[in-house]
């Protein structure tokens, strides 16, 4: 264990009180933590009222590179059960999640991944399955296995729930392939800022391009600007996009030296405010469905 993680265990769990984490009171709902806010809000559809769900990172975070706190250890020391996407999404988060004696479900066990294709995580998988709502079902029925463990009373209650899910997922899936059908086969190919959009483009037929394989630096190089200023010209795309995450100045520059629009920005790694665009996983898929549409088929606002 590196040792400034040594230290900020130390630190987190020298504040807890008594000799040891201090679960949930018998009163309480047991608590479930997740990384980021997209796996809580598909959390909470499962759980109901019967579990309080958490995310660790706060709306508009980062997730690949986020840095924990003595109070992130501190809150993952006190949870239930912690799910995390796994498929090397947070690092940062598997360096600890086995120092603290809580339950933990990896929800993207069931999903075949994608290998992403370039730079140096050539080989790796990809780690945003939930982009496709159809491995988002499969995350459902993760979390009703894991939920039905942690509260068997509930069980029943938990496998409802997540049927009436999947039918919300299996409508914004069709949603999605009818609105991307619309796309003109020679304009079908979306480029982005970093290589979320692999599991989405596979479903709706789309040729991914991108700056970046994961946010993990979050600055585009020489190289892969001009590589990705090459596709755009060669395929005539008349549309690239960047996430909310990370800066979107590249991919403007990709724009001004290809005459592309900037087609808008996509929400991959974090939901919005309750008041913003995308404050659950079915608005942010069909958010950003709806912008690639537009951008794509040159309808944007």
């Amino acid at each position: 264990m590196p040792k400034t993680l040594a230290a900020l265990l130390v630190l987190a769990l020298g504040f807890l009180p008594g000799c040891s984490a201090s679960k949930a009171s018998s009163n309480d709902k047991p608590l479930v933590l997740t990384t980021f806010t997209v796996l809580a809000d598909i959390a909470r559809n499962v759980a109901g009222d019967h579990l309080a769900v958490e995310s660790i990172t706060k709306v508009g975070a980062e997730i690949h590179g986020y840095e924990p706190t003595p109070g992130d250890i501190r809150k993952a020391a006190d949870a239930d059960l912690i799910l995390d996407n796994g498929l090397n999404l947070e690092l940062w988060f598997e360096q600890f999640v086995e120092s603290v004696d809580v339950p933990h479900k990896v929800v993207s066990e069931r999903v075949e991944p994608m290998d992403i294709t370039e730079d140096s995580y050539a080989g790796k998988p990809n780690p945003h399955a939930w982009m496709s709502p159809k491995n988002v079902q499969l995350y459902v029925d993760a979390m009703v296995d894991a939920f039905s463990g942690l509260d068997p009373a509930h069980a029943s209650d938990f496998a409802a729930n997540g049927m009436a899910y999947r039918a919300a997922l299996q409508k914004v899936q069709d949603e999605l392939m009818r609105n991307l059908a619309a796309v003109p086969k020679k304009q079908r190919a979306l480029v982005s800022c970093e290589g979320a959009f692999s599991y989405l483009a596979r479903d709706a037929g789309l040729t991914e391009k991108y700056l970046w394989p994961v946010n993990a630096e979050q600055q585009a190089t020489p190289q892969q600007i001009a590589a990705a200023t090459e596709f755009v010209k060669a395929n005539d795309v008349p549309a690239v996009f960047c996430e909310s995450t990370v800066s979107d100045k590249a991919m403007r520059q990709v724009a001004t030296g290809t005459g592309a629009e900037f087609g808008g920005t996509l929400y991959v790694d974090s939901l919005s405010a309750a008041d913003g665009p995308v404050p659950t996983y079915l608005d942010l898929i069909r958010y950003d469905a709806d912008t690639i549409v537009r951008g794509l088929t040159g309808d944007t606002p």
